[in-house]
């Protein structure tokens, strides 16, 4: 229990860190996740070197590797739960109107009397909070870890959430639209495993993909411009 606390406070830490840099300092924030991904992956082989930690306690791979309800893992479980309380905060709080408006025009969410700076902090806190989950979850499920443990992850992440129609230039996107892209993504992979391709093939198709979900809706808006351009032509003749 010691040992969980720990990697949550740290992974609360690690958000705040984040967070800083990119609310009250204003960097980028692709820029400062990217770079956080590194240093504490970075940390992370530093620490650990080529070793692994395993020999968890029992109880701790039981709660990655055995259902809790029905046949659904913990890991399952918390999912859906954290995907409901979303739903309700984005869609029925006035935290989740805030955090579409500043997704829209921060600086009309400024005028209009919205914090948000402390809006995108606590966006981060709880972000690092659950990734932190993720990761003893995963230790959990694994049996080990390794400083590269979980190296690639990002990529998909990345691509579930911009082809879920989230912009990486800002706007707002739906948490429908990204559950079915985890569920898409998720698909894909166990496709691709089941007729043994293999995994570099498998980045490569997901780097299309990701490639394909930022040029896609620029190139939407480029069509629906032309077309905008178009009718007013038209209409003035």
């Amino acid at each position: 229990p010691v040992g969980i606390a720990v990697g949550l406070l740290t992974g609360v830490a690690a958000g705040a860190f984040n967070g800083f840099w990119i609310a009250y300092v204003g960097l980028p924030s692709l820029a400062v996740t990217l770079a956080g991904l590194i240093g504490y992956r970075g940390v992370a082989r530093i620490l650990l070197e080529d070793r692994s930690i395993g020999n968890f306690p029992e109880w701790f791979n039981h709660l990655g590797q055995d259902p809790v309800i029905g046949p659904f893992p913990l890991a399952l479980v918390i999912f859906f739960a954290l995907l409901l309380v979303t739903l309700v905060v984005l869609q029925a709080s006035g935290f989740g109107r805030y955090i579409y408006v500043i997704g829209n025009n921060r600086e009309v969410a400024r005028f209009s009397g919205v914090k948000v700076r402390q809006v995108k902090m606590s966006l981060f806190v709880a972000s690092g909070f659950i990734s932190a989950l993720a990761g003893l979850l995963l230790a959990g499920r694994l049996g080990a870890v390794r400083g590269n443990t979980a190296e690639g992850f990002e990529l998909d992440i990345i691509t579930m959430v911009l082809l879920g129609g989230v912009s990486i230039f800002g706007g707002s996107g739906t948490l429908s639209g990204v559950a079915l892209a985890i569920l898409l993504i998720l698909n894909l992979r166990n496709g691709m495993s089941l007729v043994n391709i293999t995994g570099n093939t498998q980045t490569g198709v997901i780097g299309a993909l990701l490639i394909l979900s930022v040029l896609g809706p620029n190139w939407a808006a480029a069509v629906r411009e032309r077309w905008r351009r178009r009718v007013d032509d038209k209409v003035t003749r």
